[in-house]
């Protein structure tokens, strides 16, 4: 693995040219995590278990693979509450999601988290602080979707996430980089996660791994790849549908990060057509006409449109539906599996902390 922090020759001029912008972005988010850190802002102490899943740059690293696996690793035990900000949706403040859950009113991954656990309370609120409030205690733990940087709040477990794919990226801010804050703010986390990692993640590469993130004394470092699970339609059921080399799939995304899917995908056929939009779009009938007229001209025997959980949460849109249900759509889901026997000493980690209140 080549872990260097560098310029490459085939970094875009674009980002040579912001990267006085992102000094002054850098400096700002410094001096605002030091005001934090040194009680000149409030953070805010809830005393009940509060966990935040996050990373450091933008973009998917799997923090609702990650959330999902804490959902299931508490719901039989606790009375727990997922609380995210609800990126995209048409709503603002505080609200609670029904079941059937919908993304125009509580964003996707929310609506993802409760329409596959709907005895779970999924919440939504820009001040993650007003947010556990409005709650009324009455959840253990609360467990809070992408909120590392929110320092308003202060969590009593932090776990962060760095992807596999993007560790040899120049540790840049924005917006000649991905960096939401320096690469130093991960000292706030408990646990770091190096997630979408190879399964079969080689004894060497991991210990280049563990020199180039170079974990505090107090943090535990873990390894996760990811699982795909079976195929679901839009009505949420299972479907067992086996791709092969005569497979043409169509793929609709509209994540951060497609690559680990699309890689994935390659491993079972190589006749793909990726109809690829921005993390979150909202998709328009316009998209789906273009899908469908595109899977129509096909002429392959075999042939499937697959998308993501959190894509099919804004297909579902009552505006979209009836369009999107008249293409063979499948859904694919996904979990995320510990490298390394990693997994009992995860979760006890996090039970322990629990357990305290």
């Amino acid at each position: 693995m080549y872990l260097r922090y560098i310029f490459t020759p085939n970094m875009k001029y674009l980002r040579l040219l912001l990267f006085p912008f992102s000094l002054i972005y850098g400096l700002v988010v410094s001096i605002r995590n030091w005001m934090y850190d040194a009680g000149a802002f409030k953070s805010t102490k809830f005393n009940l278990p509060v966990i935040v899943v996050g990373n450091l740059d933008v973009g998917g690293a799997g923090k609702s693979p990650m959330t999902e696996y804490l959902i299931r690793l508490f719901k039989d035990q606790y009375k727990i509450a997922t609380l995210s900000r609800g990126y995209g949706r048409k709503t603002q403040g505080f609200l609670l999601a029904n079941t059937p859950a919908d993304a125009e009113k509580v964003g996707d991954e929310p609506a993802q988290f409760k329409n596959k656990f709907p005895t779970v309370t999924v919440a939504v609120c820009e001040k993650r602080v007003e947010g556990i409030e409005q709650l009324n205690n009455k959840y253990r733990p609360v467990i809070l979707d992408d909120a590392f940087q929110h320092r308003a709040l202060k969590p009593g477990f932090s776990i962060l996430l760095f992807d596999y794919g993007r560790l040899t990226e120049p540790r840049l801010m924005l917006p000649a980089g991905n960096l939401r804050e320096p690469f130093s703010g991960r000292e706030r986390a408990d646990v770091i996660v190096i997630s979408k990692c190879p399964v079969t993640l080689a004894d060497e590469e991991i210990a280049l791994i563990k020199n180039h993130i170079k974990p505090f004394k107090h943090q535990h470092l873990f390894f996760t790849s990811i699982s795909y699970l079976a195929f679901h339609n839009m009505d949420n059921a299972t479907v067992y549908y086996t791709i092969d080399e005569h497979t043409t799939v169509f793929l609709l995304t509209g994540i951060a990060n497609a690559t680990p899917l699309l890689s994935h995908l390659k491993k079972l056929t190589t006749s793909i057509h990726h109809h690829k939009y921005p993390d979150h779009h909202q998709f328009t009938l316009k998209n789906i006409s273009k899908l469908a007229d595109d899977f129509a001209t096909c002429t392959s025997q075999k042939k499937i449109v697959i998308t993501t959980e959190k894509d099919a949460q804004r297909l579902g849109e009552q505006t979209l539906l009836p369009a999107v249900k008249k293409l063979p759509v499948l859904i694919l889901p996904i979990g995320i599996s510990f490298l390394n026997d990693g997994r009992q000493q995860f979760d006890n980690l996090v039970t322990e902390y629990v357990r305290q209140y």
